[in-house]
């Protein structure tokens, strides 16, 4: 049924035909619906989450704000999983005129529902949840609203059964006529991500060698790393989750001839889950083995030896106006001996200035008192010159700050992938 283009007609059967999408607050008549110099014919609009730009392109009669300070209505998209499956909730805010009006919409995915029938799914609940705000705009006399009486979404079995697998390698040399340097890389990844389970797994190998050759001496070094890691998760509720993680690997760096790590842990977010890309408060805890075999013999006169060792980490994470925030606090120490352990704390904050102006920070340090592998060799002068060897210390720190700016059109809808987010060359392999 197709309603004529007057915008009470719009209000009135949006209202009655999606009574869950419009609360029980109703926009005054006082808001202005005829243009005016100081503001843009369409809706401005700021999606915000790790997939917002995926429905840019999805919402013609609203122009997409570059940031949230030049747009009247912000909305964020968020990916989430309860016990009964995964979720995608909107949330709409209003801005300016349209302060103090929000609204909220889930949506929730069939099980073996494709990616791209989600999508446009999710994209109708966005462009349903902004008629009540493009509605009062002057676009509102070019708007229609469709009834479709039958909706027969089509459900596909994802043939990888969302399993996502990528490959990485790399090279780099270098040199002149004394000196040359050559590093290696390569490493392969599957994960795995429903809402009741995670699942990741993945490999690496790097290999750096320097070489010097000057008046007659010659230097050679190589540094070696391989690991192995996964780890799998279990959603219990909105709050607890259940999960083990096991590395395995060895390093010339840390004296580590083969290290095996097995940990069994449990987080509980004190805020739900679903909203996670607004607010995070999790405790984390580890507890488990290591076996360890070293290289060389270290300071506690020990080749190989077992351990038994406790993390617990405090995240704080928040998205707010002005910006948004991170910072994690972690303990460890080792049940054989408590002396020998670590605290650490590291915090990043992105506060925005103006629209478009923001300042960043990233700083954090430790407080070091586990170094069980330090060798009881030490480290020769080309080693500690080239980094090559951990050396004992007590602590470690660092500090960054920046400033980003973005500038230009608040009404671009367009999303183009070629080349790459960066718009340089790159080349990456999946399946």
């Amino acid at each position: 049924m197709r309603l004529i283009h007057k915008t009470f007609f719009l209000a009135a059967a949006a209202a009655v035909l999606f009574p869950h999408v419009f609360p029980e607050t109703v926009f005054s008549q006082e808001i202005p619906v005829k243009p005016d110099a100081g503001r843009p014919e369409k809706l401005t609009v700021f999606l915000s989450g790790p997939e917002a730009a995926a429905y840019a392109s999805e919402i013609p009669f609203a122009a997409v704000a570059a940031g949230p300070g030049s747009a009247r209505v912000v909305v964020d998209i968020v990916r989430s999983g309860d016990a009964q499956g995964e979720i995608i909730v909107l949330e709409f805010s209003g801005r300016e005129d349209f302060a103090g009006r929000t609204d909220k919409l889930v949506y929730r995915p069939r099980h073996g529902e494709t990616a791209e029938t989600t999508r446009k799914e999710t994209a109708r609940l966005l462009q349903l949840g902004l008629l009540r705000f493009a509605s009062h705009t002057p676009a509102a006399g070019r708007l229609d609203v469709l009834f479709e009486d039958a909706v027969k979404p089509t459900a596909v079995d994802d043939p990888w059964n969302f399993w996502v697998f990528s490959l990485s390698a790399n090279g780099f040399l270098n040199g002149q006529k004394s000196s040359r340097f050559q590093s290696w890389f390569g490493a392969l990844a599957a994960n795995r991500v429903t809402p009741e389970w995670k699942i990741r797994a993945s490999i690496d190998f790097s290999r750096d060698k320097n070489s010097y050759d000057y008046e007659g001496y010659l230097y050679e070094n190589v540094s070696t790393s391989k690991n192995a890691s996964g780890l799998v998760v279990r959603s219990l509720n909105d709050h607890w989750s259940l999960g083990l993680s096991v590395t395995a690997g060895s390093s010339t760096f840390n004296n580590y001839d083969f290290r095996l790590a097995v940990r069994p842990a449990v987080e509980f977010d004190l805020f739900p889950y679903s909203e996670a890309t607004k607010k995070q408060l999790c405790l984390l805890y580890y507890a488990g083995p290591e076996f360890v075999r070293y290289r060389e013999e270290t300071i506690f006169d020990k080749r190989k030896e077992t351990l038994w060792k406790q993390t617990l980490s405090i995240a704080l994470g928040l998205k707010r106006p002005w910006g948004s925030m991170s910072a994690v606090l972690t303990g460890s120490h080792y049940f054989h001996d408590l002396g020998k352990n670590r605290l650490r704390f590291d915090a990043d904050v992105s506060w925005r200035i103006v629209s478009g102006l923001s300042l960043t920070f990233d700083f954090g340090g430790a407080r070091i008192r586990d170094l069980l592998a330090l060798p009881k060799g030490g480290a020769s002068l080309e080693e500690i010159l080239l980094r090559r060897r951990q050396l004992a210390t007590g602590y470690d720190y660092y500090l960054s700050a920046g400033l980003s700016f973005t500038f230009g059109s608040v009404n671009s809808n367009l999303v183009n992938p070629r080349f790459g987010d960066s718009g340089g060359t790159s080349i990456s392999i999946s399946f």
